[in-house]
């Protein structure tokens, strides 16, 4: 049987054999295709090792990111209540006579003005957490630096605490101890935050490619 003439592309070719234009031939059942023709590996969302998964977030920036909308949801509710006393005694010196009365305004404007900062401050741990699970380096080193204030000032209060408290109680003891219970769990949640966030599988995290 004859197969035309060989040098002539388009007569019919031989079972068997590969067609010289056109497209390739279908891979056999099972066994993706090969060549220039084959389409790009597909992403697999959710998958890990596959191109386009995304990278889980570490444990320590887990725990950093719960610890952070805590402190800024305490912060946030201890500045409206200091608003809210700052109103109290506003309300409370209003019958009061002339000089009680200036000196309860100006009392209650201080307190509102303390109570507003705070509510404003209490934003940067919250927005910080917020922006954790999407952000860059740039929220990083925002967690680190609340950390680092939040470590600073506990550690300030511990020495405050200590030199006040061993004047007042000679024998120390207990009540030095119980005074110092605020300050030492301020303390261990900045460290928390610091550690959680610059560790090096968070750096990982934080440089990770973003699709």
């Amino acid at each position: 049987m004859s197969f035309g003439d060989p040098n002539n592309p388009y007569g019919q070719q031989p079972q068997g054999g590969q067609p010289a234009y056109g497209y390739p031939p279908q891979a056999p059942q099972g066994i993706p295709a090969q060549g220039g023709y084959a389409y790009p590996q597909q992403a697999y969302p959710g998958v890990p090792g596959y191109p386009g998964s995304p990278m889980p977030m570490p444990g320590g920036v887990k725990g950093a990111r719960v610890i952070l909308w805590i402190l800024g949801i305490l912060q946030a509710l201890g500045g409206v209540a200091v608003v809210i006393i700052g109103a109290v005694f506003a309300s409370e010196f209003t019958d009061s006579s002339y000089s009680s009365s200036d000196a309860g305004a100006a009392l209650s404007i201080f307190f509102v003005i303390i109570g507003i900062v705070i509510v404003g401050i209490s934003l940067w741990p919250i927005l910080t957490a917020a922006k954790l699970g999407k952000g860059r380096g740039g929220v990083r080193v925002s967690g680190i630096i609340f950390g680092s204030l939040q470590t600073f000032f506990a550690v300030a209060s511990l020495i405050i605490n200590i030199v006040t408290l061993n004047g007042l109680h000679e024998s120390g003891g207990a009540p030095l101890l119980l005074s110092m219970i605020p300050a030492l769990i301020s303390l261990g949640l900045g460290l928390w935050i610091l550690i959680g966030l610059a560790n090096s599988a968070a750096g990982e995290y934080f440089r990770r490619p973003q699709y």
